[in-house]
């Protein structure tokens, strides 16, 4: 496999890259956020391993822009942030494992090959669909009944956020965490405010409604 390594501690990284070439496998290292995500952009790679604390962008920041990018290779959070609200929210930023500091090498190599039996399917997923409704991840485009629909980056995400859970419900909680990063409650109206204003775009001009209110829960999306 072809892996990328972004860790700003040298000692920390030098061992995981030494251990996973000993494996067999291409691993590039880099300590900077910035270049991580340029490395990660630019390189085809199966899976990354990414720390949360890192200079110039830090490793949350670097995952949401990939996926916002449309970028889905897998991620592994492999970090000293081990509390249940730290693993949420780099779940939440879009990784798809967490490995909390300090590590056996053993079961960081054992999560690594267990998310590269996965990115094929990952990577063709770059629509997300409900109904008529569809969302292109790479473009940004989003359409209804093929009808061009223009949305703030916030509203976008929230979308993304329901079209990747469709017919889960979304409490108010896991929304703030996962399109505002609020791992508290602002005692706002601000999940409210977006959703009246993603239906206005996304329902109200079209036949059927997809985004549903779940009393006392919170919100789903049909499809």
């Amino acid at each position: 496999m072809k892996l990328l390594v972004v860790e700003d501690d040298a000692t920390t990284g030098t061992y995981i890259a030494r251990g996973l070439r000993e494996e067999g496998h291409t691993v590039d290292l880099v300590a900077e956020g910035r270049e991580g995500l340029i490395q990660a952009t630019s390189g085809a790679y199966d899976v990354l391993i990414v720390d949360r604390m890192l200079p110039e962008i830090d490793g949350l920041t670097l995952v949401k822009t990939l996926r916002g990018a449309g970028n889905l290779t897998p991620v592994l959070f492999l970090t000293a942030m081990g509390s249940v609200d730290d693993r949420i929210s780099g779940l939440n930023a879009g990784g798809d494992d967490y490995l909390v500091k300090p590590f056996a090498f053993g079961e960081l190599s054992a999560r690594v090959t267990a998310l590269a039996r996965r990115p094929q399917a990952m990577e063709q997923e770059t629509v997300l669909r409900a109904g008529d409704l569809e969302m292109q991840l790479i473009t940004r485009k989003v359409t209804r009944a093929g009808q061009e629909i223009d949305l703030l980056p916030r509203e976008f995400a929230l979308l993304e956020h329901l079209l990747r859970r469709k017919g889960r419900v979304q409490t108010r909680t896991m929304l703030l965490e996962a399109v505002w990063d609020i791992s508290f409650d602002p005692m706002t109206n601000v999940v409210e405010t977006h959703i009246s204003r993603l239906r206005a775009k996304v329902d109200k001009p079209f036949d059927r409604e997809l985004i549903q209110t779940v009393r006392g829960a919170g919100y789903r999306i049909d499809g």
